[in-house]
């Protein structure tokens, strides 16, 4: 009993901390960019992010194959355009990559 009460404790630590928040918030918005995404390419990304000291450090938008639709120039700019729209801090770096299989 008292390592739930223990348990209980800490997750409501927890859930008032701003870090917990920041993180929740980041895999919400994360979710609405590769929704976004999705919809104006037609493939769904992996959107990971890095935060550091409340700073939005860097968002990786990570394609399953090469996207061959639009020239590179506009697919980056689809990418930065869903990314400064869903997250409230436009970040330091957006990496676009893409996975290359045998």
């Amino acid at each position: 009993m008292s390592r739930f009460v223990l348990l209980l404790a800490c997750a409501m630590m927890l859930a008032g901390c701003d870090a917990f928040s920041t993180v929740t918030e980041g895999f919400t918005q994360s979710k609405a960019v590769a929704a976004d995404l999705e919809q104006s390419t037609g493939v769904k990304p992996q959107v990971g992010f890095n935060w550091h000291n409340g700073r939005l450090v860097s968002v990786t938008v990570q394609f399953p194959r090469p996207y061959e639709d639009k020239p590179l120039n506009e697919l980056a700019g689809l990418v930065r355009e869903a990314v400064t729209s869903e997250f409230k801090q436009t970040p330091e770096h957006i990496v676009v990559a893409f996975v290359l299989v045998k």
